[in-house]
């Protein structure tokens, strides 16, 4: 296949979990082939924590470092932070004035996520998040990008940017291509309460976890209710200590499979070994992030030479939109 423009970013929420890792895992395999724009979405954040900016920055930085850690390479992909790239701001302007409103108003999560904000005692019922698919599409035409990394709750919204493009091309002039959904087989980890995996729920474990941070998390993953002693026949699928075991220790899930359903084996040997496959995985990621960390200005670097690569690339076609538009 020949290669591609590929776009994709994320919010900064802080140090990422090892739920973002099979994500940045995907990230890094396209950048092998393609040209490929990443960006911390500092913009999007405010779309949900217009009220709570203090920390935006510094998760901005946290968050780069960890990317740079997993294996994204400045030099392979441009890296960037959306707000260093103002023409960003201005094709979303003109986005606006095009997109009906009705468009906006039936993207299938837009009311899922007021009631459950609502429920949570705050109103995000603003222009801006109404608008946040706009921001999305300016985010993704800017760069002219092919192709889309997303999970499947985010397909109406790039459904909403091809739309979006076919409209500019059909009022204007055709500038924009239709970017298609990447789809990739991405490992959804549950936290260790069995929820989703999220910073505000207090069940995640952290991608830079020390080892006694991870043999914590881990002692506290629910297992099967059903088991009471280490000898009774245990049921795996139930278990969320299993399904990591399906991921990061792979090569010998059916030994524990079968040692789980005998009642060979107990949940708190299982946690152990669960644990100590997981120290493998991360403690190479703690030293080279320590690595990262201590080289004085080369994050700021990398955004500053991520920033001048999109802003570049931007400018190309802010020109066309602008002569096509007659303003």
């Amino acid at each position: 296949m020949p290669a591609q423009r590929i776009l994709s970013g994320m919010r900064p929420t802080g140090r990422l979990h090892i739920g973002h890792l099979s994500v940045l895992e995907n990230w890094i395999e396209l950048q092998k082939d393609n040209q490929c724009f990443f960006f911390a979405a500092d913009w999007h954040a405010l779309t949900t924590a217009f009220e709570h900016t203090a920390g935006i920055k510094d998760n901005v930085r946290e968050m780069i470092a960890d990317w740079l850690t997993v294996g994204l390479d400045p030099e392979k992909s441009v890296i960037f932070v959306q707000s260093d790239v103002p023409e960003t701001a201005e094709l979303h302007l003109l986005f606006s004035m095009i997109i009906p409103l009705g468009w906006l108003e039936r993207v299938p999560t837009y009311k899922d996520q007021v009631q459950q904000f609502k429920q949570q005692g705050r109103d995000i019922m603003t222009y801006g998040f109404l608008g946040y698919p706009v921001l999305q599409a300016a985010d993704i035409l800017l760069y002219r990008a092919d192709a889309v990394p997303v999970g499947e709750d985010q397909l109406p919204h790039l459904e909403l940017c091809r739309e979006l493009a076919r409209r500019f091309n059909h009022l204007y002039r055709p500038i924009f291509p239709e970017p298609q959904a990447k789809l990739s087989r991405v490992s959804v980890l549950p936290g260790v309460d069995g929820r989703k995996m999220s910073k505000s729920y207090a069940n995640d474990i952290g991608l830079m976890a020390e080892r006694d941070e991870i043999r914590g998390r881990v002692n506290a993953m629910i297992t099967d209710p059903a088991r009471i002693r280490k000898t009774d026949p245990g049921h795996p699928e139930v278990c969320v200590v299993h399904k990591y075991h399906g991921i990061y220790t792979g090569h010998r899930l059916a030994e524990i499979e079968e040692d789980c359903r005998a009642g060979r084996v107990g949940c708190v040997a299982c946690k152990k070994l669960l644990a100590e496959s997981l120290e493998a995985v991360l403690a190479p990621l703690r030293e080279r992030r320590r690595q990262i960390t201590s080289r004085p200005g080369y994050i700021e670097e990398v955004l500053a030479e991520g920033a001048r690569r999109a802003r570049a690339e931007a400018a190309k076609t802010m020109t066309m939109v602008r002569e096509a538009m007659q303003i």
